[in-house]
């Protein structure tokens, strides 16, 4: 038996003894691996769960419905109140804890109607060393983490995607739209819708990869492979370009030469502002 193969049996043991879960399914790849490794072990006993807010692009609630049904686990989507939480929406290097904590808060309310004992997520091991306040918010709501608890990194992720044929097994990371805004760049609504519109322009291009960071001053900075830059700076498509970014507010439009980097904002988080890791909570117990 191959190494994927033992993980993907203990993966699926795991969530058999947990007897009745919630997934929190974003419709990435690595809440899919979940839920369906949950359908696969416990059918009508799993349920996925999706929150909806200004944050989460329409399409990837079109998705995370599609993949439910093909997945086959009960699917609901839930309404998530991140948005009136000023801890929230002043973007201040922590925000990624509110949002999460308003997840799993929301998802534990619906825990007996859903006749659902426990919750898990996506999360793998490779999560475990970038900067991501959200594990926290999971470890105070005692969720379960059971990619990490079977030793899956990213790679065996996407590897066993690809062996249950999900079509998610390559989709480049999509975190939400709130993740674009720097920090001190206040949240709202109108900001993410406008993140929306411009990287589904970007989409309509042909990229995969990319994204419309917002800063102070409503500039946009926007990230490409470096494989994908000349096409961007060609005169008709920059043209356009910058044309309906502006259409859509944005004062200034500008094109990163270093292209796409995910999640580089972090480095704009003040370590003062940052929160304790789950590494330092364990060393202080």
């Amino acid at each position: 038996m191959s190494t994927l193969e033992s993980k993907r049996d203990c993966l699926v043991e795991l969530l058999r003894a947990m007897g009745q879960v919630a997934v929190a399914f974003s419709g990435g790849i690595d809440s899919t691996v979940v839920a369906k490794a949950a359908q696969i072990a416990l059918g009508e006993s799993a349920v996925a769960v999706t929150a909806d807010s200004p944050s989460v692009p329409r399409a990837e609630i079109a998705e995370a419905k599609h993949l439910a049904e093909q997945i086959g686990i009960q699917h609901r989507i839930v309404m998530t109140g991140e948005f009136a939480n000023p801890d929230y929406t002043k973007n201040d290097g922590t925000r990624c804890y509110f949002c999460k904590d308003e997840l799993y808060t929301q998802i534990e309310s619906l825990l007996p109607q859903l006749e659902c004992d426990i919750i898990v997520s996506g999360a793998n091991l490779d999560d475990r060393g970038d900067y991501r306040p959200g594990l926290i918010a999971a470890a105070e709501h005692r969720v379960r983490h059971p990619l990490q608890e079977a030793g899956f990194t990213k790679a065996d992720v996407r590897a066993l995607a690809l062996a249950w044929g999900l079509p998610t097994w390559d989709k480049p990371a999509s975190p939400c739209l709130s993740s674009r805004l720097a920090p001190g760049v206040a949240v709202t609504p109108e900001r993410t819708a406008r993140i929306e519109a411009a990287e589904a322009h970007l989409k309509r291009l042909g990229y995969r990869e990319f994204r419309v960071r917002l800063h102070e001053g409503e500039l946009a900075r926007i990230e490409v492979p470096p494989d994908g830059l000349a096409k961007l700076v060609e005169p008709n498509v920059l043209a356009d370009l910058v044309k309906y970014l502006k259409s859509l507010g944005f004062r200034y439009v500008t094109l990163d030469l270093e292209g796409f980097r995910s999640g580089n904002l972090n480095d704009l988080i003040p370590l003062t502002m940052r929160m304790p890791t789950l590494s330092t909570i364990d060393r202080r117990k």
